[in-house]
């Protein structure tokens, strides 16, 4: 299925719009329904960098949402990157307040930090936060740049690329050194980069090869061109599934030799099911809960938002929050053999 066709229910989302949003405000509570987030400012906590795909998509969100919201509330995002993203995840679990008015719009490279590592750093459980939904799920990528002399995975197993990174625990640094450990390849880590836009730019400049970790609707928004005119070339794309616009690049756990290696690979493709995610603290009251919930997806149907989202190359592919409540749920009940599997490719890579 091509982009256009899964953007082809737009039309159909703005004819049910108004319905839906009719139908959410009938179903609410009475004190619900009188606004409870009147006159009251929601923080939305973004765990990159401003400028990201993350963010700019988030920002999008958070533009409409609020129209959405009982009491249209004010948001305000809030950037908050560092630690691999678990900095964002600590203070949603611990600081935020529990009343709805903190949000986390966290890049899910944190439910791998609490799977594998042991760490006092992890201060959260994420299958307690509330998950209120995704705005996309797109897969994401392992690339060098073109002038690379590396033309595949095999390429990389024979001689070394120097992959650039963010900080530790991210994905531009996790996917490289998974391949390392797991499929044999001769990747090289440049970490300390301030964000995702300083590796792509080192990667311009040919300080760098190539980086992994960025997403595909991140790649169509922020870098048409480098598609259009073949400046990156592919190496693995990383989801359980391929993406229907990239059918015959491999994904990550088909590199793995044999089943034991696919489990492990598997693992760090599962969370790309979460896509870009909205979640709020475990003790929100469930009123509020639901209210968010279905004031979300009210926005994904919303054809304002959407002709924005369009026009910002922001992919809408949205995900419920019932549904990412019970994918988290099985990440972090990944089994204890295979975490440990992982925990030790990836101490072995260091």
């Amino acid at each position: 299925m091509t982009r256009d066709k899964r953007r082809s229910g737009t039309a159909l989302a703005g004819v049910v719009a108004a319905a839906t949003t009719a139908i959410f405000a009938s179903t609410l509570t009475p004190a619900l329904a009188q606004a409870p987030f009147a006159g009251k400012t929601i923080d939305l906590i973004v765990s990159t960098g401003a400028g990201g795909g993350q963010d700019s998509a988030a920002r999008v969100v958070a533009r409409h949402w609020v129209n959405q919201i009982p009491g249209k509330p004010t948001m305000v995002v809030k950037n908050m990157p560092g630690a691999g993203h678990i900095r964002a995840a600590n203070f949603l679990a611990n600081q935020a307040p529990k009343d709805g008015t903190a949000i986390g719009a966290i890049v899910p490279a944190f439910l791998l930090a609490q799977v594998i590592e042991t760490s006092k750093a992890i201060q959260f459980d994420a299958a307690k936060f509330q998950w209120i939904g995704a705005s996309s799920a797109n897969n994401s990528t392992v690339y060098v740049w073109s002038a690379s002399p590396v033309q595949d995975m095999a390429g990389a197993m024979k001689q070394e690329v120097l992959m650039g990174a963010t900080g530790a625990g991210s994905y531009t640094q996790i996917y490289p050194m998974i391949l390392n450990a797991v499929v044999g390849t001769r990747f090289k880590v440049i970490a300390g980069y301030g964000a995702a836009g300083e590796v792509n730019l080192a990667m311009e400049r040919g300080e760098v090869h190539g980086r992994a970790g960025n997403n595909f609707n991140s790649l169509r928004m922020e870098n048409p061109e480098w598609l259009r005119e073949g400046k990156v070339r592919f190496l693995a794309q990383v989801g359980l599934t391929r993406d229907p616009d990239y059918p015959n690049l491999p994904l990550l756990h088909e590199f793995g030799a044999n089943e034991e290696d696919k489990r492990v690979l598997r693992l760090f493709s599962a969370d790309i099911a979460v896509g870009r995610p909205f979640m709020a603290p475990a003790a929100t009251p469930p009123a509020v809960v639901e209210s968010l919930r279905r004031s979300f997806d009210a926005t994904m149907a919303d054809p304002v938002f959407l002709k924005e989202a369009k026009d910002a190359r922001v992919e809408v592919g949205p995900v419920k929050g019932e549904d990412l409540q019970a994918i988290v749920a099985e990440i972090v009940a990944t089994p204890p053999d295979v975490a440990a599997r992982a925990r030790k490719a990836l101490a072995h890579d260091k």
